[in-house]
């Protein structure tokens, strides 16, 4: 693994066919956003690189296994979550294929390939998640 300076989460909003990868979050109240819409992403572990964090998140959230190739897009932001942290938000392109080899994990209610005004417009997404994405399709 390399290390790059030090970052406190990813997400990665993977785009097919005016489509977005997302998940309605659990309703625990102790959850930031409890009940609302997010995409793949989490904590980084140890010293993985911002692509490997958002990229093992969604293997275990999503069951998927993608190259960092697939990530094609990057900005780095202001943690939402770590005051002084800094988060890395990813774009990138999903196929039919890979949305139906899908298995959603334990985290979350459940996944929806979501119409993109749809999320940028809902009233449950995650506020900051939808002007990330704002930038990405921009």
């Amino acid at each position: 693994m390399t290390t790059e300076p030090a970052f406190v989460g990813a997400k990665i909003a993977l785009i097919g066919e005016g489509r977005v990868l997302t998940h309605l979050r659990d309703d625990l109240p102790e959850l930031p956003f409890a009940g609302c819409w997010d995409f793949p992403g989490g904590g980084r572990e140890g010293g993985e690189t911002a692509a490997e964090c958002a990229l093992r998140e969604l293997r275990e959230e999503y069951g998927l296994i993608l190259p960092e190739e697939r990530l094609i897009w990057r900005r780095d932001y202001a943690s939402h979550h770590v005051p002084g942290g800094r988060a890395v938000f990813f774009g990138g392109r999903i196929a039919p294929e890979e949305i139906s080899r899908i298995v959603f994990g334990d985290e979350g209610q459940y996944w929806e390939m979501m119409p993109i005004p749809d999320f940028l417009n809902h009233a449950r997404a995650v506020p900051y998640l939808q002007a990330r994405l704002s930038d990405f399709l921009a």
